[in-house]
């Protein structure tokens, strides 16, 4: 296992000062984005990209962004373990969902017919 035992750091008030300009930054390329509507397409995109990329940047910075890069990392790691399944299996196993979904979807047509039919003789019509 890889599991680091770690206290977290308390936040400090460059952290948080941080995080309030990590999202004002993000916040910028947004209101850049819908403000200037004239520019073109690709350079209002452009500037919701950077807004994110350092906003992400400085966020990456603080002690909960090192806290989401330790998790990442960890992720990552325990993913390289998981053993995929083939394209055969994973075929074979989405034919079987699929069968499944028809079968209980015809069942349960199937009782509403009769409930409904059930509903109808009780009430006379």
């Amino acid at each position: 296992m890889n599991s680091k035992v770690e206290q977290p750091r308390p936040q400090n008030a460059g952290d948080i000062v941080k995080h309030v300009a990590s999202v004002l930054l993000v916040l910028a390329g947004v209101f850049v984005f819908y403000w200037f509507s004239q520019w073109p397409g690709a350079i209002r995109a452009l500037a919701v990209l950077a807004g994110l990329a350092v906003g992400l940047g400085l966020f990456m910075t603080t002690a909960l962004g090192a806290q989401t890069r330790g998790f990442l990392s960890e992720s990552r790691f325990e993913l390289r373990k998981v053993v995929w399944p083939t394209r055969q299996e994973a075929t074979r196993t989405t034919w079987v969902v699929a069968i499944a979904v028809i079968i209980i979807s015809l069942l349960m047509a199937g009782f509403d017919v009769l409930i409904q039919a059930a509903v109808k003789w009780l009430l006379g019509q």
